[in-house]
Formats: structure tokens, C-alpha cells, sequence
């Protein structure tokens, strides 16, 4: 090459492995991994052939050998989680991937769904759920808090560990800030509990999930409904717990029951009350990180599983001056 490194080439067997799963259709994931990594890649027979720089190629080789995994388990991944495997290793080395025999896989009967962390960061989420009675997750947008959650809580349901679900949501009083919006007070907050509802269709066929939530099986509701309340035999999610004050939060956590199990997510940039050091998901992070059995979990812009700009904007706006860092949207 032109600065005299070494050209290395590498074979990996892909025997098993899907191969328009492992290639992508088009080719588009050998075209992503090409791009991240300045290689070349052949697919010859039962084998995928890389050669390059003797350093690119050894970068590559994990991420590589981790799909041809997920390919011969029909474990689901596309381009934007193959940029995802190479931040990990790029950051933690090969411990920055989950490998497929290790990972959790969440398999929810009737959506033909196999639900499985995307990095590991979720890896350890997931083992902090199915571990631990409570568990608070804190993290940006798009690190999969809510939505492995819900994941977690439905495979519950199936498994009959717990009769039912609870999802909670702070929302805006709604006798004041709510008043103007039309239809009764369910109407009036059912806006801010819409990510609720979008996660569990993901993950239930239309006809169940209409049916767990008619026999309120599965119950939706601002985080208020949940006084006087004490939640037995149930998985209970509070989502959006930064802007939960902190007698809210109180009195969300003494609602736990026998056989229930607690998670609450949270992002600490995103704190919409008007005071933030009245938010419930600082307080406990500040007075309940040492009691045994509750489990403080944090992800970061290496977990976030949405599309590869929002880890560009959550690293900008992390790194923007002290100023701008208030500025709510």
C-alpha cells in the first residue's frame, strides 16, 4: 500500500450462515462494512474472503465474525447495526460485542418477533430486568430503555410470571395545562402515552393487545392513576421518569406489590419541570443507588439504536456550550 503497510487477508467460514441475511439485499451490508473499514470483501462458496491493510482487516474481523453468528442463528440486524458492532469494538475492543451464543434473545410468541439487545449496554439492561426487582434505566433518546421494557414485560405476560402490565407516563396536570384539548380526561392525555401504545403493537398481534387492554390485563396510564394503589403480581414500567417529581416518584416506588417487578427509564437532558432538581429520577439516583435489589443501569450514545444521526446529535449536543445546554425542545 501506499504508506508500506502490510496487505493481509483473512477467510471466515459462513458455512450456515443466511446469505442475503449476511449480505444484505443488494449487498448493502458488505457495501457498509467495505465503507467502515477500507476493505475488500469476497464472498467465495461458504466463505467470506478480507483483505486489506493487516490493521483494517483485524478491526473488521469481529464485527464480521459476529454477523456470519447472527446469520446462522436468523438473528435479525441491519446497516446501521453493523456501524454499531464497530463503534463497540472500536471503543471496548471485542468485549463491545455481545456474542451470539451469550446474547438474551426474547422470542414473543404470536408477533414472530425475536427481540435481542443491539449492543452491550442493552445486553447488561436486560440481565439487570430479568435479576432484579427494580431496575432504573437512564440514558439519551433511542437507547432502547422503553422499548426493551415493554419487550421484557410482554415476554413476562407470555410466560405467565405476572397476571398483568402497567405502563405509566408522567403527564401535565390535566385539569390545567390540559384543559384546552378536547374529549375526556383519557382523550386529553392518550397524546402522551402514544410511545407506550407504538411499542406494544410492535410487539402483539392488534387483536390480543386490544383484548389485554379491554380486560385491563395490560393498563396504560398517566402516572398519577397510580395512587392509593398496590400494583401484586405485575410488571410495572414508568417511562419518562426525569419529569416525575420527586413525591411522585415516591409514590410510584411504595405501590410495588408481591411478585411485581419494577422498571423505570429515564433521560436526565431531557427534564421538563420547572425546577430540575425537583425531578424524582435524580433523587433516587442520589439516595437509593445502594440498596440491594434495585439496579441503576446507564446507557449512552454507543446504545442508541435509532438512526446513525441521532448518536451525531446527542454527542453535539453533549459537547455544545454550557448555554445552549439549557435550551429545551
Amino acid at each position: 500500500m501506499a504508506n508500506g503497510e502490510t496487505i493481509a487477508e483473512h477467510r471466515l467460514d459462513a458455512q450456515g450462515a443466511d446469505p442475503l441475511m449476511l449480505t444484505g439485499v443488494n449487498d448493502q451490508n458488505v457495501q457498509e462494512l467495505k465503507s467502515l473499514f477500507g476493505i475488500r470483501i469476497v464472498m467465495r462458496g461458504d466463505e467470506l474472503i478480507l483483505s486489506g491493510s493487516q490493521s483494517a482487516v483485524e478491526r473488521a474481523v469481529p464485527v464480521v465474525q459476529h454477523i456470519i453468528e447472527l446469520s446462522k442463528l436468523r438473528v435479525p440486524f441491519g446497516v446501521t447495526d453493523i456501524a454499531r458492532f464497530a463503534d463497540g469494538v472500536t471503543i471496548q475492543g471485542e468485549g463491545g460485542i455481545v456474542s451470539a451464543e451469550d446474547m438474551i434473545r426474547l422470542a414473543l410468541p404470536g408477533s414472530r418477533r425475536v427481540i435481542s439487545p443491539k449492543s452491550s449496554g442493552q445486553q447488561v439492561y436486560i440481565e439487570a430486568i430479568t435479576s432484579n426487582d427494580i431496575v432504573i434505566g437512564i440514558g439519551p433518546a433511542g437507547t432502547g430503555k422503553t422499548y426493551l421494557a415493554v419487550a421484557c414485560a410482554v415476554d413476562a405476560l407470555y410466560k405467565k410470571r405476572v397476571r398483568r402490565i402497567i405502563l405509566a407516563r408522567p403527564a401535565v396536570e390535566a385539569g390545567e395545562n390540559l384543559g384546552f384539548l378536547p374529549g375526556d380526561l383519557q382523550e386529553k392525555v392518550d397524546p402522551y402515552l402514544r410511545p407506550l401504545y407504538d411499542a406494544l403493537e410492535d410487539m402483539m398481534p392488534s387483536d390480543r393487545m386490544r383484548r389485554a387492554l379491554g380486560d385491563s390485563t395490560i393498563e396504560i396510564a398517566p402516572l398519577a392513576y397510580m395512587r392509593g394503589r398496590t400494583l401484586s403480581d405485575a410488571f410495572v414500567i414508568l417511562d419518562e421518569a426525569q419529569n416525575a417529581t420527586t413525591a411522585q416518584m415516591k409514590m410510584f416506588l411504595t405501590r410495588l406489590g408481591l411478585n411485581s417487578q419494577v422498571v423505570i427509564t429515564g433521560d436526565k437532558t431531557q427534564i421538563d419541570l420547572p425546577r430540575r432538581d425537583h425531578s424524582g429520577l435524580l433523587e433516587v439516583e442520589r439516595i437509593l443507588s445502594d440498596i440491594d435489589g434495585i439496579s441503576f443501569i446507564y446507557l449512552g450514545s454507543k446504545d442508541v439504536i435509532r438512526h446513525r444521526l441521532v448518536k451525531d446529535i446527542i454527542k453535539a449536543y453533549a459537547e455544545a456550550p454550557q448555554e445552549t445546554k439549557g435550551l429545551d425542545t
